[in-house]
């Protein structure tokens, strides 16, 4: 094999004390598709991050043909031929095609901005990839291929030696699949090297010729395509450990499959995203929704408590008699406690206090004599009492929401959820960015829920700490649930079903 473009040596990287990578190599070839695998939190992304020059490693070197090379930001990194077509469409969708390919980058003559100069390149690059629209079209007409494929034109502007592809067929559809896979192999006979970071093990078998398999910050395998199986790759990634139930999972229990259905989903469908999820969930267990990123498994939480519209599809609640009583999506928040991916973005009101995000979903209740007037004393009552259970660390009540640690902060929101006496609690990584002993407080307070009889759904990439609260899993790919595995699974189990 010829020698590398690119090398990274014994690259190290560390977020306070988290330790994400930890001395990892890699190397990729000209005219070669490297596959970049591994489980959530493996360290992928981070390293990709690295040679992008969005983050910088804490040790370690990058050589680009030899030559060694720092990058303290993205601009660096595209100057020495590096694209990234990222996971998430980074395109304004009012703006043309052109706009978007030539953002703070157009073609200029005599000081001013080419537009004919510009669309005539755009159009090369377009007609490169397959794709005959016209530079003035909106990219919010454009499919989610399409929108893809332009994107992929935006790093070729750059004539890259190096591409690198983040999860690029989770939004698409076979045959835009097909289509860029095509595009891959065209680069790839143009001597290009493509890094392409993947959950999809069909996707490794069918276009890349080497893999490479992160686990916890380190190197598990590097190996030709040809050489190793499906079972191979999920063994590196997971490890060949016999695992064992720890204390905590052996405490988790089973589901009652006597208990009542508190809800219900039925063919959950978001054309292009989800389709046809159902499921149920009884009272007092926890159901782990377990996939790899991409799966799907946020956007259906989000398609059913009303956050994204749907398609198709129906979702029941059981009222205080027991009766399932269908539910539009749109009036499920109130039905139902929602803890969303991210706290920040859709979770809290940050320039609000503490109280004010704590009370914010149950003012109704909280209202005094005077009908529509807020009882503060009530409310007092309240805020007092959860922050008191949950053991929130707060200076006071009335203190910025922003101002507070994650932990802390998740910890208002699901005093904002208990106080509602609720049955069904969905938790889309309530543990997300917590430390140790915060993680701890909201296991325990979704044990408390299981054993008071609500029912809870539970989002967690971690995979140890979904297995010590789960007494069901419902296992994702591609948009759908494609396994049901109770709760005495084992991680092989998990991870297997979530690569098929």
């Amino acid at each position: 094999m010829n020698e590398a473009i690119l090398q990274m040596r014994q690259i190290t990287k560390s977020f306070s004390a988290n330790k994400v990578l930890r001395g990892i190599d890699l190397e990729a070839y000209r005219g070669e598709v490297l596959a970049l695998i591994g489980a959530n939190g493996a360290g992928k992304s981070t390293m990709m991050n690295i040679l992008c020059g969005i983050y910088q490693e804490d040790s370690g070197e990058i050589l680009i043909d030899g030559t060694k090379v720092k990058f303290k930001n993205p601009t660096e990194a595209i100057d020495h031929g590096i694209a990234f077509v990222q996971q998430e469409m980074a395109l304004m969708p009012t703006m043309s095609i052109v706009d978007n390919l030539f953002l703070n980058n157009f073609q200029v003559k005599r000081g001013l901005i080419d537009y004919k100069s510009s669309k005539k390149k755009c159009v090369e690059v377009l007609k490169k990839l397959g794709c005959n629209y016209s530079p003035d079209t909106l990219v919010k007409s454009l499919g989610a291929g399409d929108r893809q494929l332009v994107q992929i034109s935006r790093a070729l502007l750059s004539n890259p030696q190096i591409i690198i592809f983040d999860e690029a067929t989770s939004s698409l559809t076979l045959p835009e699949k097909e289509r860029l896979f095509h595009v891959i192999e065209q680069l790839r006979k143009e001597n290009v090297a493509i890094i392409y970071i993947t959950h999809m093990m069909d996707e490794i078998f069918s276009i890349c010729q080497r893999v490479m398999v992160l686990r916890g910050g380190i190197t598990a395998g590097k190996e030709l395509v040809s050489r190793v199986t499906h079972a191979d790759l999920v063994k590196m990634m997971i490890g060949d450990k016999v695992e064992e139930l720890t204390g905590s999972r052996q405490t988790v229990g089973k589901t009652d499959k006597a208990a009542p259905v508190v809800m219900k989903v039925e063919d959950i469908t978001r054309k292009g995203v989800v389709e046809k999820v159902s499921f149920d969930l009884r009272e007092g267990e926890v159901v782990g929704l377990w996939g790899l990123m991409g799966a799907g498994r946020t956007e259906v939480v989000r398609c059913i408590t009303g956050l994204d519209p749907i398609d198709g599809g129906t979702v029941s609640i059981a009222d205080g008699k027991g009766n399932l009583k269908k539910i539009p999506p749109k009036k499920m928040i109130g039905n139902v406690a929602l803890i969303t991916e991210d706290r920040r973005v859709d979770g809290l009101a940050l320039e609000m206090s503490v109280k004010d995000n704590m009370t914010s979903a149950n003012l109704r209740n909280l209202t005094g004599k005077i009908p529509g007037f807020l009882d503060k004393q009530k409310e007092l009552a309240v805020c007092e009492k959860y922050v008191k259970e949950l053991e929130t660390k707060v200076a006071s009540l009335n203190q910025p929401i922003s101002t507070l640690s994650g932990g802390n902060q998740q910890k208002v929101i699901l005093g904002r959820w208990l106080q509602k006496d609720l049955k069904v609690f969905i938790l889309d990584e309530p543990t997300r960015g917590l430390d140790i002993g915060a993680k701890a407080d909201v296991m325990n307070v979704i044990h408390d829920l299981s054993k008071k009889g609500a029912a809870v759904l539970v989002i967690m990439s971690d995979i140890d700490e979904l297995m010590s609260v789960s007494q069901r899993y419902l296992v994702m790919h591609n948009g759908k649930i494609v396994k049901e595995l109770p709760g005495g699974s084992s991680q092989t189990d998990l991870m297997a079903a979530a690569l098929q």
